[in-house]
């Protein structure tokens, strides 16, 4: 009788944990963000699908099912804080808008590529982090959730005006060099930076990766003085990845992609692929802002990339 009476108490708190509804927290947070989501496994899965996105792949008319269902998710961690994850899909335009409402939130951004190729629009994925306190974490992404699909948000060229063009010129590669702090080299009308991260001690099966293997920090320049566009890519560790984000952003430079090159080197070596137009001397200072945020000022030397 005893046995029948645990057996059925057994049975009765399993039927009343598994009827067991969304936490009152996490509830909040989806009428926070206004979005739908499920609790299951002690996650919260926040759905933000792009269903006012029509995408084709190569010809072909996909369903947001298919590989557009952005989301952010939170489960419970230590010292009763969340961990948040995410990965955001986002038109072109979105990205740097939405990079900068998380950062500027307090969030993380630690990952920025794309998923498909030939895909019209093009559609890029944002993987976002942060932690603390669930309601805290749903008002630090509604900014940038809540730019996700507005109509508002158009493609404007960062030079003033948003109709001008970098046309060839004759790029003040000294005044360049001076404000960086690194010499570099002159290729056709392109002047390139590189600088290597000699700081980082990274091995790859016994073999050092230096500046040469691709350990590097760059930016080409080209256009003039007064009009130019800079391209490059910043190695960073991890604790860096966000303080450089942050310097880029804060100049006006859009980032294009955050990944790594490498696989089973150590330590684990992040990349930021970034992009901008401005004055050169303006582009330069942004530049020299995110080598600030690394190790020994970026680094030092000049080799090739």
């Amino acid at each position: 009788m005893k046995l029948a009476r645990v057996i059925g108490l057994t049975l009765y708190t399993g039927v009343c944990v598994l009827a067991q509804g969304m936490p009152a927290d996490y509830a909040a947070v989806l009428k926070s963000l206004g979005k739908e989501g499920d609790f299951k496994d002690n996650v919260l899965k926040i759905n933000i699908p792009r269903n006012d996105v029509k995408v084709i792949i190569d010809g072909v008319a996909t369903p947001t099912a298919f590989g557009f269902g952005g989301w952010l998710a939170m489960t419970k961690g230590d010292a009763g804080n969340d961990v948040m994850m995410g990965d955001l899909v986002l038109l072109e335009d979105e990205v740097n808008p939405v990079m900068s409402a998380l950062l500027d939130n307090g969030l993380e951004v630690t990952a920025l590529h794309n998923h498909f190729l030939f895909e019209s629009p093009r559609m890029f994925y944002m993987h976002v982090h942060g932690h603390g306190k669930a309601t805290d974490l749903a008002r630090m992404a509604k900014p940038a959730v809540d730019l996700i699909g507005k109509s508002s948000l158009r493609h404007q060229s960062s030079v003033s005006g948003g109709t001008s063009t970098v046309a060839a010129g004759q790029i003040d590669s000294a005044a360049i060099a001076k404000i960086v702090g690194h010499q570099g080299e002159q290729n056709g009308q392109v002047y390139k930076i590189t600088i290597g991260r000699p700081d980082i001690n990274l091995k790859d099966m016994g073999a050092t990766i230096n500046a040469r293997m691709g350990l590097n920090t760059w930016a080409a320049f080209f256009g003039s003085p007064s009009n130019a566009e800079i391209a490059g890519d910043v190695a960073m560790l991890p604790q860096e990845v966000t303080p450089v984000l942050k310097a880029l952003r804060a100049s006006g430079l859009n980032v294009g992609a955050i990944h790594n090159h490498m696989a089973g080197g150590s330590p684990t070596v992040y990349f930021l692929h970034y992009w901008g137009t401005g004055p050169s001397d303006k582009l330069a200072t942004g530049f020299k802002s995110a080598l600030a945020e690394l190790g020994s000022s970026g680094g030092t030397g000049h080799n090739r990339h």
